[in-house]
């Protein structure tokens, strides 16, 4: 049967008659010509026929297309808003947009997709969490893209705009200049001969891409930077339990440093991060406690990554386990000094989401009680109903790291997000009140089916597998936001030298804490 013409067409004509594949081609046309002509009515009648397909009973991957095609739908209602929207917090139709996407990513049904388009809900989902903010997120997803179809244009050039971008939010200007350049090449990857544009309206994406390298190229000489720093030619450590330490952290992207986000490189093997530069006034002589917080902060995740590392890597009992005397309750629990690291890897980084708020509410004077300031609460007003209304700071600031970190919290305390995450980091905050307050037991991975949950079931059961991916998780997840609050910062000096005029502004540096202290 012939597909409609137009848009007109494309509404009115039922699916009833059509095949699950015919209905869902149709749909995906729906949604394309309303997007062209941003047709509320288009997009409307698009998202009344996936819940009418939805009914049959499709195949998994046929599921999951009907979310890449709700998302899809989503982004016409995205633009159609755009006007009104541009800048805010809180974007309902771009928050619904990543659910979908991340539903199809995390769907059973994904890997049955074919390829091209595996890399299309991929690259969509990163873009989306760029738009938000949430740059360092973004990447790893166009990377994954890219390691399934390396020649993918659109994940490529994508790749390049979000590095450059994430560049342009640095304090370092080393660094941004090596993200530039990785940028640049993702750029001109996506330009080449080789690259794969999965439709021909994407062609008009190259304009943009010729732009951004035009742009990369009038601030950096990437040919010099090339020539003078090497990403891989550097030490990452002494021996060789401490190069196996640094090699797992970088293959987890868990370095604070912007450079991990290129991958396992080696220049990325050392916590350089820190706060940028902090103006104050000159009465006061005393170093921002901001800045001891702050490191505060990296040291406690510092020692949570190696707790898991050491967790996760044991191979034999520790000395510290001999003669602890306990019942075996059948249900072949897990238990060593080796997992209660993991365990305690997992409170230190959870924490730290708290710490965060706490730093927020001091460096931005938010008003916030300290005692009763969260992650989860920081962005709020401080009185008001259930839900608390949006703090007013927040809805006008211009700040992009600092909306990405708004973001994060979403994925942790907002229960869509938590159940269309990966599905070794679903429901952080339920693993942690059990792990903190009730009762979270492990067991040996090998025997997850012979505690299936009961009804009645005591507590919180997961397999060590599942616990230590949670875990990973959510060091990631910590990791990306001290980035974020870094840059933050960043973004809100460079407001703040704004408002100073011909003020005097007087450098105070400080040395660096010596390695040879930490003991």
């Amino acid at each position: 049967m012939e597909e409609p013409q137009n848009l007109t067409e494309l509404i009115k004509r039922p699916i009833d008659s059509l095949s699950d594949d015919e209905a869902l081609k149709h749909i995906g046309l729906l949604i394309d010509a309303a997007g062209d002509e941003r047709s509320a009515l288009g997009t409307d009648r698009a998202f009344a026929l996936l819940d009418e397909v939805r009914k049959r009973g499709l195949s998994p991957d046929r599921v999951v297309l009907t979310h890449y095609f709700a998302a899809n739908a989503w982004d016409n209602r995205a633009r159609q808003q755009n006007e009104c929207r541009v800048g805010a917090w809180e974007q309902p139709e771009i928050q619904e947009q990543i659910l979908e996407l991340r539903r199809a990513v995390h769907h059973e049904g994904f890997g049955q997709l074919h390829v091209i388009r595996q890399c299309q809900v991929l690259t969509n989902l990163a873009n989306q969490l760029d738009h938000i903010g949430r740059f360092i997120e973004a990447v790893r997803y166009f990377d994954r893209a890219l390691s399934l179809q390396g020649n993918f244009a659109m994940a490529l050039g994508n790749r390049g705009i979000a590095l450059g971008a994430y560049a342009q939010a640095l304090y370092d200007d080393g660094h941004a200049r090596l993200l530039l350049t990785v940028a640049h090449d993702s750029l001109a990857a996506a330009l080449a001969s080789g690259a794969l544009y999965d439709s021909p309206e994407q062609k008009g994406a190259q304009a943009v891409f010729k732009s951004r390298i035009t742009e990369i190229l009038a601030h950096v000489d990437v040919a010099e930077v090339k020539k003078a720093i090497s990403l891989d030619d550097h030490s990452i450590g002494r021996g060789a339990k401490e190069r196996a330490y640094r090699q797992w952290c970088l293959k987890h992207r868990l370095f604070i440093n912007p450079l991990n986000d290129l991958g396992t490189v080696q220049i990325a093997a050392t916590d350089v991060l820190t706060l940028p530069s902090l103006t104050i006034k000159i009465p006061s002589a005393h170093v921002p406690p901001v800045i001891g917080f702050f490191n505060q902060m990296k040291q406690e995740f510092a020692s949570a990554r190696y707790l898991c590392y050491e967790g996760l890597h044991s191979d034999k009992p520790h000395f510290s386990d001999r003669a602890v005397l306990l019942y075996n309750t059948l249900d072949y629990p897990s238990h060593s000094l080796a997992l209660e690291k993991v365990r305690v890897g997992f409170r230190i980084a959870y924490s730290l989401l708290d710490k965060i708020a706490f730093f927020l509410n001091s460096y931005l004077a938010l008003g916030h009680k300290p005692k009763q300031v969260s992650f989860k609460s920081v962005w709020c007003e401080p009185k008001g109903s259930d839900p608390l209304p949006f703090l007013k700071y927040f809805a006008s600031c211009q700040n992009w790291p600092l909306r990405g970190l708004f973001w994060l919290s979403k994925d942790i305390f907002e229960d869509e997000f938590q159940h269309v995450t990966e599905p070794d980091a679903e429901d952080l905050k339920n693993v942690r009140e059990h792990l903190e307050h009730k009762y979270l037991q492990v067991h040996e991975s090998w025997a997850d089916d012979s505690y299936a949950a009961q009804p009645d079931q005591f507590g919180l059961h997961l397999g060590r597998d599942a616990f230590s991916n949670r875990t990973l998780h959510l060091l990631r997840l910590v990791r990306a936001a001290l980035i974020y609050l870094s840059l933050a910062v960043h973004a809100e000096e460079r407001q703040r030298h704004k408002t100073f005029g011909n003020r005097r502004v007087m450098r105070m540096p400080l040395d660096t804490w010596n390695d040879q202290w930490k003991q």
